[in-house]
């Protein structure tokens, strides 16, 4: 079975507000990507799996608009390191997102690892003059058991950036290691973004790069499933495709010009490509 995944990141925030949301309202945006998407979804059967993280904002929107039958599955974009426990901690984590609140809203699956929460976590540990890449995938691999231990799936993301190159082999089996200690692997896939690619004016990762990195990862993980998350796009989606040791794809942006943003007929096109129906 292939793995779709889908980060909406922020692109509900209009473009007047200096967003690309061009599609819908704040208030049906979450709603209406499901509604306009899992029809034609459902025509893939058990060929591949569909996740979608959205801003916390839009989940219940998204929950409700699922029919009985939909194929996507509704996750978040992220959990706190620490979760409620009873007779402890009954969920005082202001301004965060408990893995047991996250589950009660109804999601089945969270992103963890994204380059930019890696970047986020780095950069506040670098404000006190720490540079230890371990701590990041410490903090990291306390989400991941966190979701796992309420029944969530995970989608585990790893990379290296331009400078981490050199040591690619040392920095991902790191990242690997750290970050999925005591975790479940059935519960797992790995999602694989070459940071030093990801952004304009950068080179993408060429066919012969990504299945190194993707060889090496399912030998270093027993053969866990891995995604390429640099992301899956209409332009690379028949290269990914074959490269058997790729079992899917995060998708983002689907428009990079002109009007930049997601659309969901330009998503459902780039799954067709790489599924190739």
């Amino acid at each position: 079975m292939k793995h779709i995944y889908l980060n909406l990141k922020r692109f509900d925030v209009p473009a007047e507000f200096g967003g690309v949301n061009r599609i819908a309202g704040m208030q049906d945006w979450g709603g209406f990507l499901v509604h306009n998407t899992q029809e034609e979804l459902k025509k893939y059967g058990q060929e591949a799996e569909f996740a979608m993280f959205f801003p916390e904002l839009h989940l219940f929107g998204a929950l409700n608009a699922r029919s009985e039958d939909s194929p996507v599955q509704i996750g978040c974009q992220g959990v706190f390191r620490q979760d409620v426990q009873p007779g402890g901690n009954f969920g005082a984590f202001t301004t965060n997102r408990p893995a047991a609140a996250m589950k009660a809203a109804g999601c089945e699956t969270v992103l963890i690892g994204h380059c930019e929460e890696r970047n986020h976590i780095g950069g506040i540990l670098q404000m006190t003059g720490e540079t230890d890449t371990r701590i990041v995938n410490q903090i990291l691999n306390e989400e991941v058991r966190c979701a796992l231990e309420r029944g969530m799936k995970v989608l585990y993301c790893i990379g290296e950036k331009s400078e981490e190159q050199p040591r690619w082999q040392e920095v991902l089996g790191e990242q690997l290691e750290i970050g999925l200690k005591d975790a479940d692997p059935s519960q797992v896939v790995i999602a694989y973004e070459p940071v030093w690619s990801i952004g304009p004016g950068k080179t993408p990762a060429d066919k012969e790069y990504i299945t190194k990195i993707a060889k090496f990862v399912k030998e270093k993980t027993g053969g866990m499933d891995i995604v390429y998350g640099g992301g899956l796009k209409k332009d690379n989606a028949a290269m990914l495709a074959s490269i058997p040791e790729i079992d899917g794809g995060l998708i983002a942006l689907t428009r990079f010009q002109g009007e930049i943003g997601f659309y969901p007929e330009e998503y459902l096109e780039i799954i067709s490509l790489y599924l190739g129906k």
